[in-house]
């Protein structure tokens, strides 16, 4: 199995794009538009909740080290909170079985993607896990208001070549430095010299700080 490969359907190059594909096309029509306020709030409480525990660890050491516990995982977390939705707007103009149908295959590769980052050795259980909860939550939320409001009946193969484009242009495997640019700030916040790192957690050390 090619983790990698698989662990990039999750990376901040592809989601950021198809976060962007999505509110775009739920903000086309004006009956949609309260639908693509609501996804906004969704999408951007599951991407806030991620960076404030990334931000809390790698400035502070906010952690857990019994569960090893440095943060939800980025990419599980955006990508169960994206690809349900994404696969939902695909099929929006097919029957509400293949809607479910769709928004569940999402949430596998949420799941899938998540498995890739703990057999990279990237996560532990306990952020791998964490993180799928925080996306299920808020894609789940959002899918779960569509049920009394219209939502937009879209074509397929429009909306599945919008959301393919970002792959077909960012060469695979090409990593956004969301993670290493969060650690930068953070521990220039804090005032140290590095962001606190996972082993840190563990011995109890702490990063030096910085000189002024």
């Amino acid at each position: 199995m090619n983790w990698h490969a698989l662990t990039w359907l999750g990376d901040s190059s592809l989601m950021i794009p198809m976060a962007v594909a999505i509110t775009a096309w739920l903000g086309w029509a004006r009956r949609t538009r309260p639908v693509m306020w609501l996804w906004l709030l969704c999408l951007g409480a599951a991407g806030a909740v991620v960076v404030a525990g990334k931000f809390a660890f790698m400035g502070w050491g906010v952690g857990i080290a019994a569960l090893d516990f440095t943060g939800f995982s980025g990419h599980t977390t955006m990508s169960t909170t994206l690809w349900p939705v994404a696969l939902w707007l695909a099929v929006s103009s097919f029957a509400h079985r293949w809607r479910v149908a769709a928004a569940c295959a999402g949430w596998a590769l949420g799941a899938a993607i998540g498995y890739s980052r703990l057999a990279l050795d990237a996560h532990s259980v306990s952020e791998v896990v964490s993180g799928f909860l925080l996306g299920l939550a808020a894609s789940g939320f959002f899918l779960w208001r569509q049920r009394s409001k219209p939502h937009p009946t879209l074509r397929l193969l429009p909306v599945l070549l919008t959301l393919a484009l970002p792959a077909l242009v960012i060469p695979p495997g090409t990593r956004a430095p969301t993670h290493e640019l969060i650690g930068r700030i953070a521990a220039w916040t804090a005032g140290n010299e590095r962001p606190f790192v996972r082993a840190d957690l563990h011995a109890g050390t702490r990063p030096a700080r910085r000189a002024e």
